[in-house]
């Protein structure tokens, strides 16, 4: 079915250029499938809804965002794009693209589903073919690197979407392709390659979107990304407005939810939802991440306080604040 006409891959810029020039002809396209329901997925179903499009978003889990976000996060986004007329068929899997010369619809194990185009999104393995069969792999087939970015073999680096990178989070090598960690490989690979010996600190998968208004971030290990990683782990909710009371200002709730381990409770995990754009604040607790902070340290981290900007004892350092009462036994 990938032989049939208007079936869209979305991996390079080209792709993308060439579903924009298709779109140019509107009349020919009412209906689109988009398989996927991650990052690219998401952003693209909403992109097209507001050209007018009928859109259909598929995926295996039942829950989009399902590698970023726990439920409290992705339920508020799903909602959103229900609300703006996107149908999700979460928890189907994709079977047959069916069509004669063009593609006309998409088959599930639950469905059928017309579509004038279908949008894959569903995640793309690292290429690895370059003929180097001496390289050692990670798992999923990408290069092997150390914090150089030298493969197995020193006389070759690798970086990008083709390697592997230390994930602080969860302690271990991992995969996680994000234009961020690429370009970053790409300068601790050219400073060691030039003879300027420089290491990688890891990485914490730091991400975010916004998609009708909800902006989300997250960096390292949501709750069930931990869980299915078999790590110990417990997590501290906490909800407040963005700025005091006392501000006659519109006045947006941000939710927050800090991940730790239980044995010593260093944070390994953050994720964060509002309709304000709080999303910077993930830029902190990826360098919690990095660098050992612990759930006890968070109470009297020092945050700055500007009325116009946040509140002195803010959501941050609040939730901290809760999670040290509730360890100590004491009421909020």
């Amino acid at each position: 079915g990938f032989d049939l006409e208007n079936v869209q891959m979305v991996k390079l810029y080209q792709n993308a250029a060439e579903v924009i020039e298709k779109l140019k002809h509107k009349g020919e396209f009412k209906k689109v499938c988009v398989l996927g329901g991650g990052y690219i997925g998401v952003e693209l179903a909403e992109a097209f809804q507001r050209l007018g499009l009928e859109v259909t978003l598929i995926d295996m889990v039942d829950r989009i965002l399902a590698g970023y976000f726990d439920a409290p996060f992705s339920d508020e986004l799903k909602n959103r794009m229900v609300e703006h007329g996107i149908k999700l068929a979460l928890g189907e899997r994709v079977e047959e693209f069916l069509g004669e010369g063009k593609v006309s619809a998409v088959r599930t194990d639950k469905g059928v589903y017309d579509a004038d185009m279908v949008i894959c999104a569903v995640g793309f393995k690292p290429n690895a073919s370059l003929g180097l069969e001496h390289l050692k792999l990670y798992q999923n087939g990408a290069y092997l690197v150390n914090r150089k970015q030298q493969t197995s073999d020193p006389s070759v680096y690798a970086i990008g979407d083709c390697a592997s990178l230390y994930d602080n989070a969860r302690g271990r090598e991992n995969y996680i392709a994000l234009a961020t960690n690429a370009v970053r490989s790409g300068v601790v690979a050219g400073h060691n390659i030039c003879g300027t010996p420089v290491e990688s600190l890891g990485v914490q998968g730091s991400s975010a979107l916004g998609i009708y208004g909800y902006k989300l971030a997250c960096t390292g290990l949501s709750l069930a990304a931990a869980e299915r990683e078999g790590m110990e782990v417990s997590y501290e909710d906490y909800e407040d407005t963005q700025f005091p009371a006392f501000m006659e200002v519109e006045n947006p709730k941000v939710k927050l939810r800090i991940v730790y381990k239980k044995e010593d409770k260093k944070i390994v995990g953050c994720q964060l939802g509002s309709s304000y754009d709080a999303t910077a604040i993930i830029h902190f607790f990826s360098l919690a991440i990095q660098k050992g902070l612990t759930m006890a340290e968070l109470p009297l981290v020092d945050l700055f306080f500007m009325p116009h900007f946040n509140q002195p004892y803010n959501y941050v350092t609040r939730a901290g604040l809760n999670w040290l009462n509730k360890e100590l036994g004491l009421k909020d």
